[in-house]
């Protein structure tokens, strides 16, 4: 078993030239978010517009899940989404910086929590926790956020990049306890019959390997990854929603943490599939034009089935 990530090391290979021009970005990062927050928004949003000119295919990416999702979207509404999207974008970037560099003082002063009571009874008597998360562009702040009011570990793919894996695991244990390999699902099992929060995310195409196709919005089969159905089954967790969403008035975040889902069918793998994907639907209509649509979700088909992009 891979033991969970608790101490990120700094070794001096990470100063080598071939990670200077990592650095140089990250320090750019880190002055940009000393900036005060009204003006990071201001700075985000156009960041994120500009970025569409360099960006095309995942124009084109954003654009088609979108089709797919609503086809009854208006086409005024839908290029307005997915400007509103790419504005998220360049939000997102900052706000990883926020989350990895802000003191926690300055992160409680922008957000707002909604629900907290809903974690603390799904932990009664010292019981795991499936902390149920979708890909919103403040995901990274999202997890230290949740951190700050209930520290916890959470599911994780390792940075090909050395000094990203540490600059990334540093801050992202900043409020929180580990992280735990993506793959390493015995780890994940074992956290969560020892009664800790968990973080995992269900909302992406992981490929064709451990996952069922369910229905996702008006796509009727989108892969969705059975790990969900296997914590479920192996760690009896409660299983809790929580996002971070922006606030359209510029005010700052708000944290909602839903009460503890019930009814998950335990017995069907297929059924399960389609009922997590209602939660993650119901998740993204909190704050759609936030979602990132940038990934190929619907990457993976059935067997003999035409791409859809």
């Amino acid at each position: 078993m891979k033991k969970a990530k608790v101490s990120p090391v700094f070794t001096r290979d990470l100063l080598h030239p071939r990670y200077w021009l990592t650095w140089a970005g990250l320090g750019l990062l880190f002055l940009l978010v000393q900036l005060p927050f009204p003006l990071l928004e201001k700075l985000g949003t156009w960041m994120g517009r500009t970025s569409m000119r360099f960006l095309p295919r995942r124009v084109r990416i954003a654009r088609r899940n979108l089709q797919l999702c609503f086809p009854d979207l208006p086409q005024d509404v839908l290029e307005q989404r997915i400007i509103s999207n790419f504005e998220s974008l360049g939000m997102g970037l900052l706000e990883t910086g926020m989350a990895w560099f802000w003191p926690e003082r300055r992160v409680k002063r922008w957000f707002t929590v909604n629900g907290l009571h809903n974690l603390q009874q799904a932990k009664k008597d010292q019981r795991g926790v499936l902390i149920i998360g979708v890909h919103f562009m403040s995901l990274e702040l999202g997890g230290r956020t949740m951190g700050i009011c209930q520290p916890m570990m959470a599911m994780y793919r390792p940075h090909n990049n050395k000094l990203m894996e540490w600059v990334q695991t540093k801050g992202r244990m900043r409020s929180n306890k580990a992280m735990i390999n993506r793959r390493d699902l015995r780890g994940m099992v074992g956290a969560l019959k020892k009664g800790e929060a968990v973080w995992f995310a269900p909302d992406q195409d992981y490929g064709p390997k451990g996952s069922v196709f369910a229905p996702l919005f008006a796509v009727p089969q989108a892969a969705t990854t059975s790990g969900t159905y296997m914590l479920a089954r192996m760690a009896k967790p409660a299983m809790v929603t929580v996002v971070l969403i922006r606030k359209e008035d510029g005010s700052g975040y708000e944290l909602v943490i839903q009460p503890e889902l019930q009814g998950y069918p335990l017995e069907d793998e297929q059924q399960a599939a389609a009922w997590m994907n209602k939660v993650i639907e119901r998740e993204i209509m909190r704050a759609p034009n936030q979602y990132m649509w940038l990934h190929r979700r619907f990457k993976t088909r059935p067997a003999g089935a035409a791409s859809l992009y």
